[in-house]
């Protein structure tokens, strides 16, 4: 197995990502791409999206020689982009691979977790702050985030940066999500009728999403994050509930929705939906309204008789949360529409 290198402070774009929309990068008319793990769950779903894209070329490797590093790395000189849809540990040596070939190497995406908090990479989610987007656009590795922390962060981050949510509150998230973000032997559980119709997981507090959602959310304190796993296939709710009385300044619930929809005003995938305009039936919520969609949808409900509130966030995990995420800082990395 290839050790583990070190991985490189961001440079500069390469002069020649600018020249893409005139089409003048590597001789080609349009920037190619390398699906690295297309026959998984995330990368099928970005390999579906991509499909009908014009804009890009995407290159295919045999089955046969996927995991022949030889035959990945000769590909992978033929792209501009590479995005990484593997374990861990295969994620690392395929960046090592890619270190290798120098500053004419690809830009890298890799959905993996293996360098979600690693210093020289940029966290994939654009809206996360007024210069995420950019950061993205401009760089030359990103981290795909976890669909869990996308939702996590888009709720705690503004509340933290606006000082309405200390850093180190004791914050609870809890979480449901469908099966095919549990990998391939929970799916095939499901698919097959043998997977209980829900089920918690993460009992031990050591789930792999939360430094990243720690680090991004700005909290220093661990928070207690408890998934859970339903019996249909994608669409996520999570949410995290608030004792006002106990936050400095005793917010109301509207103070938090006012900072979320100041926070999201210009986001064009990111929608707070507003309390006095979600109506009467908005007093239940279920997961799978925005599937196959790249939205993510925040509320705040608040009760009438007591100080709580919770911070509700959902999304499709196969969208927003994972594939779709990958497209979107895709299309800013190489600059074309997605």
């Amino acid at each position: 197995m290839t050790s583990q290198r070190a991985p490189r402070a961001p440079s500069a774009p390469h002069a020649r990502s600018k020249s893409w929309p005139k089409g003048q990068c590597k001789g080609k008319t349009k920037p190619a791409i390398f699906i690295d793990g297309e026959a998984g769950t995330t990368g099928l779903e970005i390999r579906r999206r991509v499909a009908d894209l014009a804009s890009i070329e995407v290159k295919s490797i045999a089955p046969e020689q996927r995991k022949d590093p030889a035959a990945r790395a000769s590909l992978m000189r033929e792209v501009d982009l590479v995005v990484l849809c593997l374990p861990d540990a295969a994620a690392r040596e395929a960046v090592a691979l890619i270190d290798g070939m120098g500053p004419d190497g690809p830009k890298v995406i890799d959905a993996s977790t293996a360098y979600r908090v690693a210093p020289g990479w940029v966290y994939g989610f654009p809206e996360m702050d007024p210069g995420q987007t950019e950061a993205v656009r401009g760089a030359r590795r990103v981290s795909n985030p976890g669909c869990y922390p996308t939702a996590a962060i888009a709720l705690i981050r503004p509340l933290v940066e606006a000082g309405l949510l200390p850093a180190d509150y004791p914050v609870t998230i809890n979480a449901v999500s469908g099966f095919s973000g549990g990998g391939r032997s929970m799916i095939e559980a499901f698919e097959a009728g043998t997977a209980p119709a829900f089920e918690l997981y993460g009992l031990a507090f050591e789930h792999k999403h939360l430094p990243e959602l720690q680090q991004y959310a700005k909290l220093t304190r661990r928070p207690i994050f408890i998934p859970s796993v339903g019996n249909y296939r994608q669409g996520m709710l999570v949410s995290v509930p608030l004792h006002l009385d106990t936050l400095p300044g005793k917010p109301s619930a509207g103070d938090l929705e006012a900072t979320l929809l100041k926070h999201y005003a210009q986001a064009k995938l990111v929608a707070v939906l507003p309390t006095g305009e979600r109506g009467a039936k908005d007093k239940r919520l279920e997961p799978e309204a925005l599937n196959n969609t790249d939205r993510l949808e925040l509320r705040v409900y608040a009760g009438d008789r007591h100080p709580h509130a919770v911070l509700v966030a959902r999304l499709d995990n196969l969208g927003k949360g994972a594939s779709g995420a990958a497209v979107q800082s895709l299309g800013l990395m190489l600059g074309i529409a997605t």
